[in-house]
C-alpha cells in the first residue's frame, strides 16, 4: 500500500500583485510556512512561470525548481486550466472565454484555439523537464449548450461533439504520451467531460488513450449530486491527481441544482473553504488509500464567504489531519499462525475427503 503526498496548494486563487503574492519566490515562502509541501503551478501567471522559457530551457526548470525546492517544496503539477478549456470553444461562450487567451489571438476563434494547443504542447514539454508525471487540465466544450435535453437534441448531435473533442485531443495526448505525462482532466460543469458517463464517452472519443486521466475534485461532484465516493471506485485507475476542494448543497423552495442565476453565495450547491462543506472527506482519503492513490493532495481554494487566507492556513492542516499513513502489516497479524500448507489442507479437510474418495 502507499501513502498520498501532501499537503499542495493550487496557486493560481492566491496569486496577485502584491507581496508576498506576487512571485514564486515570496508565495513559496509563504505557502511553506502554513505547512505546505507541494505547489501547483498555474502556467499563464506570468508573475510565477514563464510557460514557452519552460518548453524550451533545462537552464529555465532547474531555476524553477531551485526556487521551489529552496523553501522545502516540490512542484505537484503544472495547471493548463485556462489554455485546455479553449481546445474545443462552442460559438456562444466565444466572447467570453477570449479573456483566456493571448491578447494577439482574441476575437479570432480559429486562432485561438491553435494558440491553446500550442499551449498544451508547451506545457507537456515543461512538465518533461521538471521531471513532471502529471498535468492538470480542462477538456473545454462544445455539447454543453445543449446539457439539458430541451428542446429535444437532435440524433447524433452529442456523438459527433465528442468524435471532434476527441480528435482535437488525441494528438495533445499522443504528446504527453512522448513526454511521459498523464493529463488529468478536472471533471467539471462546463466542460464537456463533467461526470463519469461523459469521461467514458471522452476515452472512447480518444482511443481510450492511457494519458487520459482525471483530477478528482469532490465538490462539483456533490453539487451535480453525484456519489464521489462510488465515483472513485469506478475510476480509480484513472485518477493521478487530486484537488481537495469543499462544497455544500442545501436545496430550498427557490433554488436547486440549477441555481436559478443566482450569485455563489445564494446559490444552494456553493463552494465553501476546506472542512466547512458537506464533502466527506475520511471517506474520500480512505479511499484513494483504499486503491493506493499516491500522487497529490491539493488544496484548490474557492469559498463565497471565508477569508482565502484562512482557507489556505486552514487547509494545510485539515490535508495533513486527513492523509492516511497507510499499515505494513494486518492488525491481526499478532494473531498469524505461519504459513503451512500441509495444516491449510487438513483445516479445509481435503486430505479427509481425498482418503475417503480413494
Amino acid at each position: 500500500m502507499k501513502t498520498m503526498k501532501g499537503p499542495g496548494l493550487f496557486l493560481a486563487q492566491f496569486a496577485g500583485d502584491e507581496a508576498p503574492f506576487n512571485s514564486l519566490d515570496s508565495i513559496c515562502r509563504w505557502a511553506a510556512a502554513l505547512g505546505y509541501k507541494g505547489v501547483q503551478i498555474p502556467t499563464w501567471d506570468a508573475r510565477l512561470f514563464d510557460l514557452k522559457k519552460a518548453a524550451e530551457s533545462d537552464t529555465y526548470c532547474d531555476e524553477i525548481q531551485g526556487i521551489v525546492q529552496s523553501h522545502g517544496l516540490d512542484i505537484t503539477e503544472l495547471s493548463t486550466h485556462l489554455q485546455g478549456q479553449l481546445v474545443a470553444v462552442h460559438p456562444a461562450f466565444d466572447e467570453a472565454f477570449d479573456g483566456f487567451a493571448a491578447p494577439e489571438v482574441r476575437g479570432n476563434p480559429k486562432a485561438r484555439q491553435a494558440w491553446a494547443v500550442e499551449q498544451m504542447l508547451m506545457a507537456a514539454q515543461a512538465s518533461r523537464r521538471l521531471g513532471l508525471t502529471v498535468s492538470v487540465s480542462f477538456s473545454g466544450a462544445l455539447a454543453w449548450p445543449f446539457v439539458y435535453p430541451w428542446p429535444q437534441r437532435p440524433t447524433g448531435l452529442i456523438e459527433t461533439a465528442f468524435e471532434e473533442l476527441g480528435r482535437r485531443w488525441r494528438p495533445i495526448l499522443d504528446a504527453y504520451e512522448d513526454a511521459g505525462c498523464d493529463v488529468a482532466y478536472e471533471i467539471h460543469p462546463g466542460e464537456d467531460i463533467h461526470d463519469g458517463a461523459t469521461f467514458e464517452r471522452f476515452v472512447d472519443a480518444v482511443g481510450g488513450h492511457a494519458r487520459a486521466c482525471i483530477n478528482y475534485d469532490p465538490s462539483h461532484f456533490l453539487l451535480q449530486q453525484l456519489d464521489y465516493v462510488a465515483f472513485i471506485d469506478l475510476y480509480h485507475d484513472r485518477i493521478k491527481a487530486f484537488h481537495a476542494k469543499d462544497a455544500e448543497f442545501n436545496p430550498t423552495g427557490r433554488v436547486g441544482v440549477y441555481g436559478g442565476y443566482e450569485s455563489w453565495i445564494n446559490r444552494a450547491g456553493r463552494f465553501r473553504s476546506l472542512g466547512d462543506g458537506q464533502v466527506d472527506f475520511n471517506a474520500i482519503f480512505s479511499k484513494l488509500a483504499q486503491y493506493d492513490y499516491d500522487s497529490w493532495a491539493v488544496l484548490e481554494w474557492e469559498c463565497a464567504l471565508k477569508h482565502p487566507e484562512d482557507g489556505a492556513r486552514e487547509g494545510a492542516e485539515f490535508i495533513r489531519n486527513h492523509i492516511i499513513r497507510v499499515t505494513e502489516k494486518a492488525f491481526d497479524d499478532f494473531a498469524a499462525g505461519g504459513t503451512d500448507e500441509a495444516a491449510n489442507r487438513r483445516m479445509l479437510g481435503i486430505e479427509t475427503m481425498r482418503a475417503a474418495a480413494e
